[in-house]
C-alpha cells in the first residue's frame, strides 16, 4: 500500500483505538477488547461452513534459524487495526503486515541478546492513539512493546519508527527504579502485552521467583503513553503500615520479600477507570517461612485506579502460596444476568482449577466462595495458612484428589511404578503443602487452569477455559543434605527441576508425575475444554483436548499452553496441545467439528480478523517452544475455500 494511502488508514484506526471501541472486523487488543473477552462478532466462518477452513498464507520471522542456548516459545497473539496485522517475536523483532497475504509491511528488529531467560517469549504488543495529535502526525497511532529484556519502547504504526518523545529514544529501561533490583539480567523480565487506559501504559513483569527470597520486586508500573514519564507505581508486597495489607507480612524479612508480580495480561475498564491486576506467588514459590502471614496482595486479582494506581479491593485466590499457583490467566472482564439482575464481573481462574467470579465494582463472589481447612505444613519454620478459598457452586475445572487407586498408565509396568511412586508422597488432595519426605501436588504447577485463560461467549453467557489434568511432586531438601549428596549415583532424579531458594534452609525438586515410559501418571483425560454456565455456575460440557501424542488414542488429551476464542459463529478456536493441530468446537455442545496440522504446536491464542476482500481470516503463531511442541517461527492464517 502506498504511503500516501496508508496514512488516512492509520488515522481512521487511531480515532477507533482512541474510542476503545473497534469495528467488528478488527482484533485490536490481545482480548480483542481491552477487558478480555475474546470474543468476535464475525460469523462469516462458522459452524455450518468450518470444515472448508484450509490454509490462506504463512509468514516466517526468520527466528527458527537463529542458534539458541535455550528453547524459544513464539506465542504472540497477532493485533489487526486499520488494516495492519502487528506482532512481536522473543528476540525483539516488531512487525506489520499486510493481513490478506501475510506480506511484510515492516520491520523492527530491536535486537533482544538471547541469553538465558525463565519463560523466553513475547505474547503480543498493544496499541495507542493520541487522540490530541494532528492528522499525519508521526506516532499518532504508536504500537507499545515490552521485550522480554524489560524495555518498554514506542513506534509509530505507519514505519515501525521509534517515537523520539517517548522515554530515551523511544524506549523506558524498566529495570530502573525497583525496590528490589534484578541480581541478573535473566531474573527480571516481561513476557505479556501491556495495558491501555486513558493515556497510561500499565505494565507488569515475570520474575524467577524461586531462586532466593529477595527476589526482584514484582511493582506494576502506570507510564505515560506519550512520554513515557513515570506516573505511578503499586508494589503488590506492601511498603506502608497504613495499607490494610501490611500485616498479613510477617517476619523481619517479610516486606523485602520479591516477586508476587503480574506476568500474564492486565485487564482494563475504562468506563471505571480502572486495571485488573492479576499476581502470582510472592519468593520463593514453595517455601514461606521469610514471609508468613496471608501475604496480600500477591496471588491475587486486584482492582486498582487506572489514574494513580490506589487499591480499590482486592480478591485473593491463594494465602500463603506455597505451590507456585500463580494467577496466570488474564481476567475476563463481562456482564451476566443472575436473578434477572445485569451483573458487570470480573472472572478468574488459576492454577487450582476454580473459576472465580467477582463482582466487578466491589470484587465480592457473585458465586459463594467459602473458606475451607486444608492440610498444616510438617516443615521446620513453615507455618502454612490454615484455610484456603473454595468455590462452591461452580466446580474445580480439574480434579483437587489423586489416589493410588486413580494411578494410570499404558502398560502394567508404568501403572506399577507409578503407585510406587504415589505411596511415598504426602497426598491429602489440593494445597497438601510441600513436605521433606516429598508431596503429591494435585493440580501441578502447570494447572490447573493456566494463563491460556478465559474466552467468553456474552449472549450465551458461557465461559470456555483449557485446563490441564496432570500431577506432580514436590519435595523440599534440606540444604545441606543436597549438597552432600549431589554428586551421588542416582541422586538427580531424571526431568526434575531442582531451584536452590536461596535465604532458606531448603532446595527444592519437582517434576510432573510420570511413568517409565513418559506418560502421566494421573488418569486421563491429561488436558480438556471445559464451558461454565455464568448465568447458574453449571458446567455446561466438558471435551478432552488433543492427543497425547501425534499419533495418541482418542479421549486422552493432550497437556496444554495457549488460550481460546470464540466467534459469533458458535466456534471455541484453540491449539495449545502437543499434537501441534489447530481445532474448531460447537460452542453449544463442545464438539470438535475441525482441525488442522500446525508446522509446531500453537503454544499461543489465536485471533480472527475481517480482511479488506472480505473474507475471514484465523490466525495463529505456530511456535511450539523448541521441544515437545515443535520448532518454528510461523504465523498461519486459515480462510475458507
Amino acid at each position: 500500500m502506498r504511503y500516501s494511502i496508508l496514512v488516512p488508514v492509520l488515522l481512521a484506526a487511531a480515532a477507533s483505538v482512541a474510542a476503545q471501541s473497534s469495528p467488528a472486523g478488527e482484533w485490536p487488543a490481545y482480548g480483542r477488547d481491552r477487558g478480555g473477552e475474546r470474543f468476535s462478532p464475525l460469523d462469516r466462518i462458522n459452524r455450518g461452513n468450518v470444515s472448508r477452513l484450509a490454509p490462506a498464507w504463512e509468514y516466517s520471522t526468520g527466528e527458527a534459524a537463529v542458534k539458541m542456548i535455550q528453547s524459544v516459545s513464539f506465542e504472540a497473539t497477532p493485533l489487526m487495526a486499520g488494516g495492519v496485522l502487528y506482532l512481536s517475536t522473543p528476540l525483539g523483532k516488531v512487525i506489520a503486515l499486510e493481513p490478506e497475504t501475510g506480506r511484510e509491511r515492516w520491520v523492527t528488529d530491536l535486537k533482544v541478546n538471547p541469553i538465558s531467560f525463565g519463560d523466553f517469549t513475547s505474547r503480543g504488543v498493544s496499541l495507542w492513539a493520541d487522540a490530541s495529535a494532528k492528522a499525519g502526525a508521526s506516532c499518532a497511532l504508536r504500537v507499545i512493546v515490552a521485550t522480554i529484556d524489560a524495555r518498554l519502547t514506542a513506534l509509530d504504526a505507519r514505519d515501525g519508527r521509534r517515537c523520539a518523545g517517548f522515554g530515551q529514544g523511544g524506549t523506558v529501561d524498566l529495570r530502573r527504579a525497583l525496590r528490589n533490583a534484578p541480581f541478573e539480567m535473566e531474573e527480571y523480565e516481561v513476557t505479556s502485552p501491556p495495558a491501555i487506559i486513558g493515556g497510561l501504559i500499565i505494565v507488569g513483569s515475570a520474575v524467577a521467583d524461586n531462586n532466593r527470597t529477595e527476589a526482584a520486586s514484582g511493582e506494576v508500573r502506570g507510564f505515560d503513553a506519550r512520554t513515557g514519564g513515570l506516573r505511578w507505581t503499586w508494589d503488590p508486597v506492601p511498603q506502608d503500615s497504613t495499607d490494610p495489607g501490611w500485616h498479613t507480612w510477617v517476619g523481619a524479612n517479610a516486606h523485602h520479600t520479591g516477586a508476587a508480580n503480574a506476568w500474564s495480561i492486565i485487564a482494563a475498564d475504562s468506563a471505571r477507570g480502572l486495571v485488573f491486576v492479576p499476581t502470582g506467588s510472592a519468593s520463593p514459590d514453595y517455601f514461606g517461612g521469610e514471609r508468613k502471614g496471608q501475604n496480600l496482595y500477591a496471588n491475587s486479582v486486584v482492582a486498582l485506579r487506572a489514574a494513580t494506581g490506589r487499591v480499590v479491593w482486592s480478591f485473593q485466590t491463594v494465602h500463603h502460596d506455597l505451590w507456585d499457583y500463580d494467577n496466570a490467566a488474564p481476567p475476563a472482564l463481562t456482564t451476566i444476568t443472575r436473578n434477572g439482575r445485569q451483573i458487570p464481573v470480573v472472572l478468574q481462574t488459576g492454577k487450582t482449577g476454580m473459576l472465580y467470579v467477582l463482582d466487578r465494582e466491589t470484587g465480592v463472589p457473585v458465586y459463594p466462595v467459602e473458606e475451607r481447612p486444608v492440610p498444616a505444613s510438617t516443615v521446620p519454620d513453615e507455618e502454612a495458612w490454615p484455610t484456603q478459598p473454595f468455590s462452591t457452586a461452580i466446580a474445580p475445572l480439574s480434579p483437587h484428589h489423586m489416589s493410588v487407586g486413580d494411578v494410570w498408565g499404558p502398560t502394567p509396568a508404568d501403572q506399577a511404578a507409578c503407585r510406587d511412586k504415589l505411596k511415598v508422597l504426602r497426598n491429602e488432595g489440593i494445597f497438601t503443602p510441600p513436605s521433606l519426605e516429598g508431596t503429591l501436588a494435585v493440580p501441578s504447577n502447570i494447572g490447573g487452569a493456566h494463563w491460556g485463560g478465559i474466552a467468553v461467549d456474552p449472549s450465551r453467557q458461557l465461559a470456555v477455559i483449557p485446563v490441564n489434568r496432570i500431577a506432580a511432586e514436590v519435595q523440599l531438601i534440606p540444604r545441606e543434605e543436597h549438597r552432600r549428596r549431589m554428586h551421588e549415583p542416582g541422586y538427580h532424579m531424571e526431568g526434575s527441576q531442582y531451584t536452590d531458594m536461596r535465604g532458606t534452609p531448603y532446595v527444592m525438586r519437582r517434576s510432573i508425575l510420570l511413568g517409565p515410559s513418559g506418560a502421566p501418571c494421573s488418569p486421563p483425560p491429561f488436558g480438556a475444554l471445559v464451558a461454565v454456565d455464568l448465568a447458574t455456575g453449571a458446567r455446561r460440557w466438558e471435551v478432552p483436548l488433543g492427543t497425547f501424542a501425534p499419533n495418541g488414542a482418542a479421549g486422552l488429551g493432550s497437556p496444554n499452553l495457549g488460550g481460546p476464542i470464540v466467534t459469533a459463529g458458535g466456534l471455541v478456536f484453540i491449539a495449545a496441545t502437543l499434537d501441534q493441530r489447530i481445532r474448531a468446537f460447537d460452542v453449544e455442545t463442545g464438539k470438535e467439528l475441525w482441525s488442522a496440522a500446525l508446522p509446531a504446536g500453537g503454544k499461543a491464542t489465536p485471533m480472527t480478523y475481517l480482511g479488506g476482500d472480505g473474507r475471514q481470516y484465523l490466525v495463529i503463531a505456530a511456535g511450539g517452544d523448541g521441544g515437545r511442541f515443535g520448532k518454528s517461527d510461523r504465523v498461519v492464517a486459515f480462510a475458507l475455500r
